[in-house]
């Protein structure tokens, strides 16, 4: 029988899925977090229940300071929530990238993802080759010794993600990865992430700001409200819906939102 991992900030539980349906990756049933802001509270999400699929790549979008972020150190277990539930079914760990690719500048490529298959408790003399193909994995199959000033930006969000990869976590979280680099480069990482999520079934939280990006790789899209953050509207990608018009879509819906905080 497998695990339920809770990470609760109240002792609330949502019930279990149905027997005989596959339980989801990761579930969040009304979910806040708070701090303290000199004596005062400032909520930065509200009430949130969300549920990702398993092998689901779910776009969550907002505007800057909505708590995106704050949401995938969540999951991440990172921090945990002042008031919710948050469950991982089967005891996954999640894997985090974030937008800086903060890959240890005095070691190679192969050697930062090699950490990561340290820290998994991969023994050492299994650790180059498994390196290797996951570097391979990313299209990077000839940077395994060279360091990274040597590599481009797009080349280091590829050793970041090998190495997130190499967690072997089936939920990978990813924090405005593409954030910093140019469309072109973008294009190409997203053709690539796709690529690797639909050959490992992985199941994917991105969060962004960029409703193209999000319109174009997500299965589902979710819009956070303003700060706090609350689910105010979601899209389910259909066979046959055109790029293009749901991006109009999702841009008005988006825009509507930060008319509506600014008019508070």
């Amino acid at each position: 029988m497998s695990e339920t991992v809770l990470r609760a900030g109240a002792p609330a539980r949502p019930a279990l899925a149905l027997a005989g349906a596959e339980p989801p990756a990761v579930r969040l049933t009304r979910v806040s977090k708070w701090f303290d802001d000199g004596g005062r509270r400032r909520t930065v999400l509200d009430d949130i229940s969300l549920t990702l699929g398993r092998g689901e790549f779910l776009c969550v979008l907002g505007a800057s300071g909505c708590g995106k972020s704050t949401l995938l150190n969540l999951v991440a277990d990172l921090d945990r929530p002042s008031a919710g539930v948050i469950e991982v079914p089967g005891g996954r760990r999640a894997a985090l990238m974030f937008q800086d690719h903060a890959l240890f500048p005095w070691l190679t490529a192969g050697r930062n993802v090699e950490l990561a298959l340290r820290l998994r408790g991969v023994p050492r003399r299994e650790r180059p080759e498994e390196a290797r193909r996951l570097l391979d994995l990313v299209r990077l199959k000839d940077a395994y010794g060279r360091r990274v000033h040597e590599l481009s930006g797009g080349m280091r969000q590829r050793v970041a993600l090998a190495r997130a990869l190499a967690q072997d976590a089936d939920v990978l979280l990813m924090d405005e990865p593409f954030a910093a680099l140019d469309a072109i480069t973008r294009d190409v990482l997203h053709e690539e992430l796709t690529r690797i999520w639909s050959e490992n079934r992985l199941s994917v939280v991105f969060v962004t700001h960029n409703v193209r990006e999000a319109v174009r790789l997500g299965q589902r899209v979710v819009l956070l409200s303003s700060r706090p953050g609350r689910v105010v509207r979601e899209w389910t990608a259909r066979p046959g819906t055109s790029e293009a018009a749901l991006t109009d879509r999702v841009t008005e819906a988006l825009r509507e939102e930060i008319r509506r905080h600014g008019r508070r």
